[in-house]
C-alpha cells in the first residue's frame, strides 16, 4: 500500500472532519489522555454504527474548523473546548446512551510516577505476601505493619494518594508490589456540541424529573411572594381561595352563618363520636375484604394505588 505524501494527508483529513459535522448534528469532546492504540481500537469497535471517533493535532482540527465557519457559524464555539488532548465523537443518536458506552470502554491501570490521580487511592488493612525485608519500606510510607506468619501485615487502612495529586515513586512502588492497580482510564467527555451549542456532560444526567422539581421549586416561590405583596398571579390565587375557604370555614363554625360545605364540620365539631364509630366500623370491613381480592396485574397497580389511602373527609 502506497503512502500519502504528508499533503494529500492534511487534505485528506480536513475534508473528512468538515464531512462528519455537516453529517453528524451532536458530537463529544473527549479527552484521551493515557488511552492506548489497543484500547482506542476497542473504542471504534464498541462504537461501530452509533458514532465515529476521530482524533488529530489542535492545530489541524482547529483549521479546518475556521475554513469551514462560512458554512457552519456555529462551529466557532468548538475553538476554545480544542486544548490539550482531544478528539471528537460523532453521533446522531441519544448523547446519554453513547457517553455510557465511553465509560463503559475502560481499561484497569498501574499509578505510574508522575501521573496525576484522577480519585483517592486507599489501602485497606489486610494481609500481604511480602517477606519481613521488606518492613523498611513500609516504616518510609509510616505505614503501621506486624509480621504474621513470616509476612508483612497492614494494621490499618492507609491513605495512600489524594485525587488531584502527583504520584510519587514510592506510592507506585508499593502499589505495583501489591498488584493494586488503582485508576481506570479511558476516553473522558470534557463538552458537549449540539446544533449550534456547547454545554457540560453534567446536562445529560439531568432527568425529566429533576426538571419537574425545578419548576415547583420555582412556582412555590412565585405563589410565596405573591402571597405575601397580596399580588394575584396564577401560581397563588388558588392558595387564596383556600385561605379565603378556610376563613369563611372558621366564621361558620363559630356563628350562625350556614353553608353546604361547612355542614359536615359543624356536625362533627357536635358529635365526634358518631364519626369516630363509622370510622371504626368501616376499618375491619376494608381489611377482611382485601384478602378476597385477587393479585393485580402489573398495568393495573397504579390504578388501583391510587384508589387506596383516602380517608373518611377527603
Amino acid at each position: 500500500m502506497v503512502k500519502e505524501d504528508k499533503s494529500t494527508w492534511k487534505s485528506n483529513y480536513f475534508l473528512k472532519i468538515t464531512q462528519l459535522f455537516d453529517e453528524f448534528p451532536k458530537c463529544f469532546i473527549v479527552n484521551a489522555d493515557n488511552v492506548g492504540s489497543k484500547q482506542m481500537q476497542q473504542i471504534r469497535q464498541a462504537l461501530r454504527g452509533r458514532a465515529v471517533v476521530l482524533m488529530g493535532k489542535n492545530t489541524m482540527m482547529r483549521k479546518a474548523i475556521r475554513g469551514h465557519l462560512e458554512n457552519n457559524p456555529a462551529l466557532e464555539k468548538l475553538l476554545p473546548c480544542i486544548k490539550n488532548n482531544v478528539g471528537f465523537v460523532f453521533t446522531r443518536e441519544d448523547l446519554v446512551e453513547i457517553r455510557e458506552l465511553l465509560l463503559a470502554n475502560k481499561v484497569q491501570a498501574p499509578a505510574r510516577t508522575g501521573a496525576l490521580a484522577p480519585l483517592d487511592v486507599k489501602i485497606p488493612a489486610q494481609g500481604t505476601t511480602l517477606g519481613p525485608e521488606k518492613t523498611s519500606f513500609f516504616q518510609a510510607l509510616q505505614i503501621p505493619t506486624k509480621i504474621t506468619k513470616g509476612t508483612i501485615e497492614i494494621l490499618n487502612e492507609v491513605n495512600l494518594i489524594k485525587s488531584g495529586e502527583r504520584v510519587g515513586q514510592s506510592e507506585s512502588t508499593l502499589l505495583n508490589m501489591l498488584n493494586i492497580s488503582p485508576f481506570t482510564y479511558g476516553l473522558q467527555v470534557e463538552n458537549v456540541y449540539d446544533s449550534g451549542t456547547i454545554f457540560s456532560p453534567a446536562i445529560l444526567d439531568i432527568t425529566d424529573e429533576d426538571i419537574k422539581a425545578s419548576f415547583m421549586s420555582g412556582v412555590r416561590n412565585v405563589a410565596a411572594i405573591c402571597l405575601a405583596i397580596k399580588y394575584p398571579t396564577t401560581c397563588s390565587v388558588p392558595h387564596s381561595i383556600v385561605n379565603g375557604f378556610k376563613n369563611l370555614l372558621a366564621i361558620a363554625v363559630t356563628t350562625d352563618i350556614d353553608f353546604a360545605e361547612a355542614q359536615q364540620t359543624k356536625e362533627y365539631l357536635k358529635d365526634p363520636s358518631k364519626f369516630a364509630a363509622v370510622a371504626a366500623a368501616a376499618a375491619p370491613a376494608a381489611a377482611s375484604e382485601a384478602p378476597k381480592k385477587e393479585a393485580p396485574k402489573k398495568e393495573d397497580t397504579e390504578s388501583e394505588d391510587d384508589d387506596m389511602g383516602f380517608g373518611l373527609f377527603d
